[in-house]
């Protein structure tokens, strides 16, 4: 359930990719690049917002809130179905990024209220098994819905599914977070909540590396329609090729899931970033040279996207592991660094692609240096150390 609640925010924006080209014309976009604000406006205002309903969650409980956001998320793609102008579209994306940001928050808020450490990793990983079965299939189940019916059906679905998966919450779910742990101070005690996250040293840097790495993927699935649809010549099959991409990504938190207890949360995401900096660094040479194939492009993408989830998935649990009480600020505040700074970086590497994948490549490797970099200040100047010891937040 706390999978497909996260992937119903996937599916706001993967299902969309093969429709962007279509969509933008219609509604009368400027530039070919212009259609990615259609992604990037979505991501950008998640992220804004997702500092409320963590923090809001801790004083008035996890499941009113993530009710309340579900339930308008569905309402606000089906409202997009029917705009007529490329500006509406936008704003009303603007409108359906703030609603999705407590479908990423609360659902970490959710596992941390039950979970930490290795137990939360493998559980994180488990989620995100199942969570990355979306966009495997969303790309060309959006194509199929396109080709069918137009881009505005895609909302449609979105909207109806969104619905859906309210309903199996709203029936199935209890309160994971009792009063007695619940925050009944005001306002200054919330924002006092997030100061500690922020100040928290053993936390900040994992947080703000997710947040650089989520940066430069983002800037991928902006522009992966154009790189691998028209630079590499795909066409139609640019969905296909975008779901088996993704999907390695599953296999990835498969493994993650199988071997965490026995290598711990800090071996494997640390081994994780360093090799993801060697990747990068193959990326950047293999682009720079003339004839780059798009069979070498989607290997050395998908290793990269495969270590993605593999550094999400422990940083996740380590950049927690320090908070319990105030778990749905702490996922708050983190989450808007990751979607704020990331789909910003997101969007400026998007901006930048001129017909070569080396814009992507060069930031691979760039945030993949700068990641590490925060790691280390977390750490003490050290990888691969003992675990973070929870404090009295907890």
């Amino acid at each position: 359930m706390m999978a497909m609640i996260q992937a119903l925010q996937s599916l706001g924006f993967t299902t969309l990719l093969p429709a962007l080209g279509a969509m933008a014309t219609d509604l009368g976009a400027s530039g070919s690049n212009q259609r990615q604000w259609v992604i990037g406006t979505f991501l950008i205002c998640s992220g804004l917002f997702s500092l409320v309903p963590g923090t809001i969650s801790d004083r008035l409980g996890r499941r009113p809130v993530l009710l309340v956001c579900m339930v308008l998320f569905a309402l606000i793609n089906l409202l997009c179905a029917f705009v007529a102008d490329f500006s509406v579209l936008l704003a009303a994306r603007a409108l359906l990024g703030c609603a999705s940001s407590a479908l990423t928050v609360l659902p970490l808020a959710i596992v941390r209220d039950r979970y930490q450490g290795e137990d939360m990793a493998k559980l994180q990983a488990f989620v995100a098994m199942l969570f990355m079965a979306v966009p495997t299939l969303a790309p060309s189940l959006g194509y199929v819905i396109f080709t069918a019916l137009g881009w505005r059906a895609v909302f449609i679905v979105i909207g109806v599914l969104s619905m859906g998966v309210s309903a199996w919450y709203f029936f199935r779910m209890e309160e994971t977070l009792p009063l007695s742990r619940r925050q009944s101070h005001g306002a200054s005690e919330l924002f006092g909540n997030i100061r500690l996250v922020l100040t928290n040293r053993r936390s900040i840097g994992y947080v703000i590396g997710m947040a650089l790495i989520f940066g430069a993927h983002f800037g991928f699935i902006n522009s992966s329609q154009q790189l691998i649809g028209e630079h590499f010549g795909a066409g139609g099959a640019y969905s296909v090729i975008f779901g088996l991409m993704a999907g390695s990504m599953m296999l990835a938190s498969i493994a993650n899931s199988a071997i965490v207890h026995r290598f711990g949360i800090r071996g494997i995401g640390h081994a994780a970033i360093l090799c993801h900096f060697l990747v990068s660094i193959g990326q950047i040479y293999v682009a720079s040279r003339p004839g780059e194939t798009l069979l070498q492009f989607v290997l050395l993408t998908s290793a990269n996207m495969c270590l993605l989830i593999t550094v999400f998935i422990n940083f996740t649990a380590i950049s927690l592991q320090p908070f319990g009480k105030v778990a749905g600020a702490a996922a708050s505040v983190q989450t808007f660094f990751r979607l704020v700074l990331g789909a910003g970086l997101g969007a400026l590497i998007g901006q930048a692609y001129n017909g070569s994948p080396l814009p992507l490549a060069y930031s691979f490797f760039g945030v993949a240096s700068v990641t590490i970099v925060l790691v280390l200040f977390s750490e003490g100047w050290r990888l691969f150390g003992g675990p973070i010891p929870v404090q009295a937040a907890n």
